[in-house]
């Protein structure tokens, strides 16, 4: 599979890889990658980075939103090789190192298989990793409060509900939200398009990613960077809202 690369802002830029997003925030050629992809995206990954002008050795942190196997694919692979800080929150870490695993399990989604498009998803996650277990060796939690010194100076923002420590992370210059599985735009078990929730069993807790809602809902921009699904464009309040409105 080829990266699909899009730039949405200054320095800014969506990938779209197996059914999963990651960000690449740019600095000259320094890059801060905000989630890697199944681990079958390594590839994708890697030109994703050529393509931005940017390279495994000059990414000065990984950030993970949270600790899912198609978000996590290739940080251990990253940190180990190339020697990169991968960093997220710390109620994550455990998740990372998979001392815990808060993930939906293969019974589970049998058990849904006769949902539509579900058997086609299970298709796509055994070819590209996702029943794999990557943990991440030493992965460590945010080093302080408030904006971070990397490329895109993200500020890393707690959205408990998918896993105990998912993260957004906010843009405030830029006005762009990078959301993970907090706030989507599709997905491909989904229903709908536009702002909602991962379906239900994807969610460790449904009740607190219901909460974190509002908690994005606070945080100014204009530009949604969603886990999954498309950019998606105008006030993140109000796409925050309309997940809301959708949940109920």
């Amino acid at each position: 599979m080829s990266a699909d690369v899009r730039q949405v802002a200054d320095g800014t830029y969506l990938v779209h890889g197996g059914h999963t997003n990651w960000v690449i925030l740019t600095d000259g050629d320094a890059a801060t990658l905000v989630d890697t992809g199944y681990p079958g995206d390594r590839r994708a990954l890697l030109d994703s980075l050529a393509a931005v002008g940017s390279s495994p050795e000059a990414v000065a942190a990984v950030l993970i939103t949270h600790a899912h196997n198609d978000h996590l694919g290739s940080a251990e692979y990253l940190r180990a090789t190339h020697g990169t800080p991968v960093l997220l929150h710390e109620s994550e870490v455990p998740h990372a190192r998979r001392d815990v695993l808060q993930q939906v399990s293969v019974g589970t989604v049998l058990r849904n298989a006769w949902r539509p498009g579900v058997l086609p998803w299970m298709v796509h996650v055994l070819r590209t990793g996702g029943t794999e277990q990557h943990p991440v060796t030493a992965p460590a939690p945010f080093p302080a409060d408030g904006a971070l010194d990397l490329p895109g100076r993200p500020v890393p923002v707690h959205t408990p509900g998918h896993t105990d420590g998912h993260c957004v992370y906010h843009l405030p210059d830029a006005g762009v939200v990078i959301s993970g599985d907090a706030l989507v735009s599709g997905h491909a078990l989904a229903r709908t398009e536009g702002p909602q929730l991962l379906p239900d069993l994807f969610h460790h807790d449904r009740a607190g990613a219901v909460a974190s809602l509002d908690v994005i809902a606070g945080l100014e921009g204009d530009l949604l960077l969603p886990g999954h699904g498309p950019v998606h464009r105008g006030p993140v309040k109000d796409a925050a809202q309309r997940a809301r409105e959708r949940a109920f």
